[in-house]
């Protein structure tokens, strides 16, 4: 006789006032994440809560409880700290406007993994470079008119014609001139996402402080602008021999051992821009730890700006019926 399948547990619904949406651990988790705490105990903090839904013997949940029991169970597995991170992440569904995030800094610092992962904790689906910025508007202008756009950062100055001043440095003022350029299209991506009111994050080398005035867009997005950046010149290094190894050689090391000392000049020019201008700059040593620093400052200046209480607001306690 054939067995039975076991009877599969009916999901639990989560609905605010117009819709509902299955429970899931893999989205609660990733939430959690947005706290700082590790994947691996993200999805234990996921089933936890799902244990106690079910234990509650609801098959709806709102959204309201849903927020409580996780609050609760953050503190009750991480701290109060955590419980509070969770709070001020929550303030991002409040934002009544975009959210942009400009990720920058030199080549080889690792801000495009940085900015991933922090897309991934936030749930951003939007997320661009301005390398490839830079190759649509190739589209657009031959390397007759426009030839900064057919070289990298740190070799634009090679084919600049007429003199070039920056400090007398023309490695700078190449890299300007394309940065000029590539803003445009920047400025093109920042107008779009708040045309269709979705959140974004760009990354990349030419997000420079001062080439954009992001101050008109003030009314209508949430703009904030990070600067990465790698103090020790062994470690920035080192990057690239790594990335050589992760692409299989299609980033190869020599060719970025042959321009270090230029990558790093313009590192310098964009950290020098950032505190000339007050825009967040942070000293990548380890990734999981600059992760944790830019998410915390990005949460921060959400919660802030959605005047989101700060707080040591007591999290109600789950009653004894809700603990069983």
């Amino acid at each position: 006789m054939a067995k039975k399948r076991p009877q599969e547990r009916r999901p639990i619904l989560i609905k605010d006032e117009k819709h509902g949406l299955p429970y899931s651990k893999g989205l609660r988790a990733s939430s959690i994440m947005a706290t700082g705490v590790m994947p691996s105990e993200a999805y234990e903090g996921a089933k936890k809560i799902e244990d106690h839904l079910r234990a509650t013997r609801k098959q709806t949940v709102s959204v309201k409880e849903l927020r409580r029991v996780t609050l609760q169970t953050l503190e009750n597995s991480f701290g109060a700290a955590y419980a509070e991170k969770f709070r001020q992440w929550q303030s991002l569904s409040k934002l009544d406007k975009p959210l942009i995030i400009l990720m920058g800094g030199t080549t080889g610092v690792g801000k495009s993994t940085v900015a991933g992962e922090i897309a991934h904790r936030l749930g951003i689906n939007r997320f661009i470079s301005t390398d490839a910025i830079r190759e649509v508007m190739r589209a657009f202008f031959s390397e007759e008119l426009m030839p900064a756009l057919y070289k990298s950062s740190f070799d634009a100055w090679e084919d600049m014609p007429g003199p070039l001043a920056e400090n007398g440095d023309p490695v700078v003022a190449g890299f300007s001139v394309q940065t000029a350029a590539v803003s445009v299209g920047v400025r093109a991506m920042i107008e779009r996402s708040i045309k269709e009111s979705t959140n974004q994050i760009i990354e990349g080398v030419h997000l420079v402080p001062g080439f954009v005035d992001f101050s008109e867009f003030n009314d209508d997005a949430l703009i904030i602008p990070m600067i990465i950046t790698v103090a020790d010149e062994d470690l920035h290094r080192s990057h690239f021999y790594i990335r050589e190894l992760e692409t299989e050689g299609t980033r190869p090391f020599e060719r970025y051992r042959a321009n270090f000392d230029n990558i790093r000049k313009i590192g310098d020019f964009i950290v020098r821009r950032a505190q000339e201008i007050g825009v967040p700059v942070v000293d990548s040593q380890n990734l999981d730890t600059t992760v944790s620093i830019v998410l915390e400052q990005i949460i921060a200046l959400i919660s802030a700006h959605t005047a989101e209480p700060s707080a040591h607001d007591a999290i109600p306690e789950l009653t004894g019926e809700e603990r069983r």
